[in-house]
């Protein structure tokens, strides 16, 4: 229940936003806090991160250390044996299809650049289909097994090695 002796005052919870240009007696007239001339007195300026307006910017003066295999990187893509299980009952694919990277990127479970498929375990299969990817999960691999599914291992230029 609000009694009076409750009652606060929130017109000053929040601040108003500072409204610039609008004459010198705001506080924020005539150059509206952009200083004088120059690239950030325009209008659509945003100064890239790092950049200190002409002086050598401080991440070009300190050393590189280390080496990134981002550019490098060849991720796999990903999918768990109940994504296969609920793939095959919803018709996308048969249980005698050989699942593999080309076809997961026909039914459009994969699109764009892939440099090979793992499969992981959550999830059950209950169905023996065959699968060819280049690496597989200790926990799908039980799971394949339980299901008397067949697994082959393709190394990453194409040639297989049954597992």
């Amino acid at each position: 229940m609000i009694t009076l002796h409750s009652l606060k005052d929130e017109s000053r919870g929040r601040q108003a936003r500072m409204r610039v240009g609008r004459g010198m007696g705001s506080g924020k007239g005539k150059t509206s806090g952009r200083g004088q001339k120059g690239q950030g007195a325009r209008s659509g300026y945003k100064r890239r991160y790092g950049k200190e307006g002409g002086q050598f910017p401080l991440y070009l003066k300190l050393p590189t250390r280390g080496f990134s295999r981002v550019r490098f990187r060849k991720e796999l893509h990903t999918i768990n044996v109940g994504q296969i299980e609920d793939m095959i009952m919803a018709g996308a694919l048969k249980e005698t299809d050989t699942i593999n990277l080309e076809l997961l990127r026909s039914v459009g479970y994969i699109s764009g650049k892939s440099h090979g498929l793992k499969v992981l375990g959550d999830g059950e299969l209950t169905k023996a289909v065959h699968i060819e990817a280049q690496a597989v999960s200790s926990g799908a691999r039980e799971k394949l097994q339980k299901a008397a599914a067949t697994v082959t291992i393709v190394d990453k230029k194409g040639a297989s090695a049954q597992a």
